[in-house]
């Protein structure tokens, strides 16, 4: 096992991330959980509440329903609708995706910014790097030079996405997160330090700004493990290894600390909504997921309450950003989904030895979503977009090397294989290969990969992943996920023309619409 604590195996076979390799597929890892394959009440009554996005009247795994269908209706509909939310919300990434950068160190951090116009990644080779996502990346594969779209940059990484900025950053051993403020302008990282530097995404500036969280003289005491922005980007919230933090960067000053907040490090935080900024969210490796409510503080700094139910440390907390809903990956193997009306107060807090259990006894989650590995690093769990979806999945990295996206309602709508992604010298939006005659040849060869990072395209069924390649050259890849029409291998142009014709066929098509 490396620093990075991931098993590197010896592996001489030859392997490229643009042309890939021909490496067998080797088994995911063990289901430790029974697995879900029916729609639970609970998520089925949060579907159904109207909290996310419009209700849907059929539950479980989406179907590829008929959009010719769908198209029709929606012209006669009697009222305004949604047109973009209901035709988007049933479009889940359904690909194992294309690689379309490489690097020679562990990813740690790779996002989209709110309105998805670039896709950053930093990781621990100390660089940041910002891509440009208005430009295409679909690539001439006539060309007799077939690697002419690839570009190596500064750092020596290679990509096939056209590059914003590129500069190495500050800080101890890795970096341990970044976030970028809500008008995309700034970015802020922070590492195994107690300083979170700050930089300018869009200028050619290099100059950084050290916003000053812990005591220098005490650097692994007070290493800053996750920071955000707050909505209106005043503000930065930050965790430590024990401490959490607020930054007021109007008054450049440290404006709160709470010196006893987790009993362990506090591996993630996050603000519960994107108005107030009162209320804060952290989870540690304690186990706890708590709620801070800065109107109420006092002297005592106590949390508002504790949201209780894992059994062991907590990787990642994520908010939907309404004040109400937030969801935390545990090392217990579980995703799972809190109200915060149904926290426990402060004084039911208390330790415990962690059992192997499948939950808290006090547990007060919401559901509890299974499935994936949450093992060896901080894997990260989001909401799908609400302008796309409503927040209506729930998605997912893992240890295994797969994308787990969920259904509200418990189940397992779509499951991507990063050992299946295929290498840079494929188009991300072309169709996929046949599977029984290009993939195999074509696969990168990455078969074990931990993906520690996902992000969902805002408006689009697209999402990206950054995965740890544990037995190749290249330590980690990023991937392009897409939705490619009713199956892998079809266009959204081809379904539509077999609806129309189908329609025909029975005397119900409406060619008005073609």
């Amino acid at each position: 096992m490396d620093e990075d604590g991931i098993n590197d195996d010896d592996d001489d076979d030859f392997y490229t991330p643009y042309w890939g390799s021909m490496r067998s597929a080797e088994g995911a890892g063990n289901n430790w959980y029974p697995k879900i394959t029916e729609p639970q009440p609970a998520g089925v009554k949060l579907l159904r509440s109207g909290d996310f996005g419009k209700a849907r009247n059929r539950l479980g795994r989406p179907r590829n329903s008929n959009i010719y269908s769908r198209l029709r209706r929606m012209a006669l509909q009697p009222r305004a609708v949604n047109a973009a939310a209901d035709l988007k919300h049933n479009l889940i990434p359904n690909t194992h995706g294309t690689a379309v950068a490489a690097y020679d160190s562990n990813i740690y951090v790779a996002q989209f910014s709110p309105d998805a116009s670039f896709y950053y990644t930093c990781g621990q080779d100390f660089w940041m790097n910002v891509y440009d996502m208005k430009t295409s990346t679909k690539r001439d594969l006539s060309s007799n030079i077939p690697d002419i779209n690839i570009r190596q940059y500064e750092d020596g990484h290679i990509s096939t996405m056209n590059i914003l900025k590129s500069f190495g950053v500050m800080g101890q051993w890795c970096i341990t997160d970044s976030h970028l403020s809500s008008d995309n302008e700034r970015i802020i990282y922070s590492s195994m330090s107690p300083t979170v530097f700050m930089a300018h995404t869009h200028d050619t500036s290099m100059t950084q700004t050290a916003l000053q969280f812990g005591e220098e003289d005490s650097l692994w005491r007070s290493a800053i493990w996750s920071c955000k922005f707050s909505a209106d980007g005043k503000e930065v919230f930050a965790g430590g290894p024990g401490p959490i933090y607020v930054y007021d960067l109007i008054a450049n000053r440290r404006s709160m600390k709470i010196s006893r907040a987790h009993s362990e490090d506090v591996n993630s935080v996050c603000w519960a909504d994107t108005a107030s900024g009162n209320v804060l969210i952290s989870g540690s490796d304690d186990g706890f997921v708590k709620v801070w409510d800065r109107r109420s503080l006092g002297t005592a700094q106590r949390p508002s309450g504790v949201l209780v139910g894992h059994t062991e440390g907590i990787t990642y907390v994520s908010s939907k950003g309404d004040g109400r809903y937030v969801i935390s990956n545990g090392k217990d193997q579980a995703l799972r989904l809190w109200d915060l009306r149904k926290m426990r107060s402060g004084e039911e807090q208390g330790l415990y030895l962690k059992p192997r259990v499948l939950a808290h006894p006090k547990d007060c989650s919401v559901m509890t979503y299974r499935g994936h590995a949450v093992l060896r690093t901080l894997i990260r769990c989001y909401f799908s977009p609400v302008e796309m979806t409503g927040g209506q999945y729930l998605y997912s990295g893992s240890y295994d090397g797969r994308i787990h996206i969920w259904s509200l309602d418990g189940t397992t709508v779509q499951t991507l294989d990063r050992s299946q992604t295929l290498p840079m010298a494929c188009d991300p939006s072309a169709p996929e290969p046949d599977e029984s005659i290009g993939r195999p040849l074509l696969r990168t060869g990455n078969n074990k990969t931990c993906v520690r990072d996902v992000s969902w395209h805002p408006q689009e069924p697209v999402l990206m992943s950054a995965g740890w390649a544990q037995n190749s050259r290249t330590r980690s890849t990023v991937a392009r996920h897409e939705w490619k029409g009713l199956h892998r291998g079809g266009k959204l142009e081809d379904w539509v023309e077999k609806q129309r014709l189908e329609a025909a066929e029975m005397g119900g098509g409406d060619k008005s619409l073609y």
